[in-house]
């Protein structure tokens, strides 16, 4: 007996020590990519993206390494990066899958009044025109350069009275819409973005998000001397740290101005998506709020929520958010359902040191790390393609092949909500209600559920409605026609009465 429990024990012990490298491996690999359950359970996830390239100065024919890189423009095959520290901007072509090549370095421009030469750069847009709009923060103004860096304009501190006139204007990030409107986040001023009309003209502020307080400091501040209201919190706005203007001229705004309270409240608002008027028009009929990871555990020296600092917008409204506090990114659909979330900090490929800013290349994404100085560029996965492919076709009306391309994305991951939910969505749109209830049904999403289940009501209605009338006919006519064969009876008894 002692032997056969000295053999099953050695067996096992051989049996770990093979399969432990293994299971080592799928660790690893199934660490990088991940998503959330209906029950906020971390799911696994086929990765969505791959490591093209990680491109350092050298590869990208610099005789010198970038130095603390802020910006980061993407427009069509062009890649601008403001090379902060150096104090001038990089322009990049596209010339293949992984081949970009420098086009021109530029550190001044022609004409103007005063310096010709920028100061920390820190972000900056391309109009349809092809005119470059500069934050050129360290010499607090906003630079309107053609194609050939010659000066057209600029957009100075903003004159309004709520002010400080002894703040600084240091614009920071910039958007520019189609009408050649400049919206800009300035630091230290935390009204919203500043807007400029096409002609330099300061026409107000933009988005300011909603104050929240706690009362009892309200109430507190109401009766405190000036002394101790000036050492007290003001209730002021929160401050934008990057924004992105999306094919459609919406304005994508994110801060890391949040705390762990208001998330878990679900008052924050970290990312929000503006229209003309400012207003916050972000949907999120996910399960889950539009504010990364749901757990904030600490460990790698990293703790806390996460920290947007900056986002981009594809042109399947899929937005994804950079995470600048543990290198993640976070994707999410139209309806605000996280799509995919992967990445982390290091020093391997995929990983980050302190990331900065992220743009798109058609489904390609480019990040850009301040710190080590480089940019990675992901390329989507079969498993991204299809998903991008699914979202796509149903965007376009073609309602069966994206329930056939969220088939293939169910197949490589049988747990992906998305999947469930996307076939439900092409059915729904086939009219073939049933059948998208159960669908909708497996992955507890109640609003489209609903949706599918009133139509299938009122379908079946339709497709029984003369058995419908039949019965309610019976309902109805049976009593009275019992009732009046009853009274007929007793007429005819009581006339047998009076003869007899």
């Amino acid at each position: 007996m002692k032997k056969t429990i000295k053999g099953m024990l050695a067996l096992t012990i051989g049996l770990s020590a093979v399969l432990a490298p293994a299971m080592e491996v799928c660790a690893a690999d199934r660490s990088y990519t991940y998503n959330y359950d209906w029950w906020g359970d971390v799911q696994d996830s086929p990765d969505a993206y791959s490591v093209c390239k990680v491109f350092t100065a050298a590869d990208l024919g610099l005789d010198l390494n970038l130095k603390s890189p802020e910006g980061m423009f993407v427009k069509d095959d062009m890649v601008y990066i403001c090379d902060t520290g150096n104090n001038r901007i990089i322009q990049l072509e596209r010339t293949g899958t992984e081949q970009f090549e420098l086009v021109r370095v530029i550190d001044g421009f022609r004409g103007g009044e005063g310096n010709n030469t920028f100061s920390s750069p820190s972000d900056l847009a391309v109009s349809e025109e092809g005119d470059l709009f500069i934050a050129d923060k360290g010499n607090a103004r906003i630079l309107k350069l053609d194609q050939d860096l010659t000066y057209l304009m600029q957009f100075d501190r903003p004159v309004d009275s709520s002010l400080d006139e002894k703040s600084a204007f240091q614009p920071s990030k910039i958007a520019v819409d189609t009408a050649g409107r400049v919206y800009c986040i300035a630091t230290g001023i935390n009204k919203g973005l500043v807007k400029y009309e096409n002609d330099g003209v300061f026409s107000g502020f933009v988005g300011a998000t909603p104050v929240t307080y706690d009362f009892t400091d309200y109430l507190w501040k109401k009766f405190a001397t000036q002394e101790q209201r000036a050492q007290m919190e003001a209730f002021v706005p929160t401050e934008y740290d990057n924004l992105y203007m999306d094919r459609e001229g919406f304005i994508y705004t994110v801060t890391d101005n949040v705390t762990e309270d208001d998330l878990r409240a679900k008052t924050a608002e970290p990312v929000r998506k503006l229209n003309l008027m400012g207003s916050n028009i972000l949907v999120q009929n996910g399960e889950w709020p539009v504010y990364g990871d749901l757990y904030w555990g600490e460990g790698g020296g990293y703790s806390g929520t996460s920290l947007f600092t900056d986002v981009t917008v594809l042109d399947n409204d899929i937005y994804v958010c950079l995470d600048k506090n543990r290198g993640r990114l976070f994707g999410y659909d139209d309806q605000g359902k996280m799509v995919f979330a992967f990445g982390g900090n290091g020093n391997v490929n995929g990983f980050f040191r302190q990331p900065a800013a992220i743009e798109h290349m058609g489904h390609d994404l480019l990040v850009l790390d301040s710190l080590d100085s480089s940019i990675t560029l992901f390329v989507p996965t079969q498993f991204g393609s299809l998903i991008y492919e699914a979202v796509e076709q149903f965007d376009d009306g073609d309602y069966v092949a994206s329930g056939q391309s969220w088939e293939k994305v169910m197949e490589l991951d049988g747990n992906y909500d998305l999947a469930y939910i996307g076939i439900g969505r092409s059915l729904l749109r086939q009219e073939r209600y049933r059948e998208a209830m159960d669908y909708f049904e497996l992955k507890y999403d109640a609003d489209n559920y609903s949706k599918a289940y009133k139509q299938y009501r009122k379908e079946w209605v339709e497709d029984h409605i003369v058995a419908i009338i039949l019965v309610l006919l019976a309902v109805f006519l049976i009593p009275l026609s019992i009732g009046r064969i009853r009274e007929i009876r007793r007429e005819i008894d009581s006339a047998d009465i009076f003869r007899t």
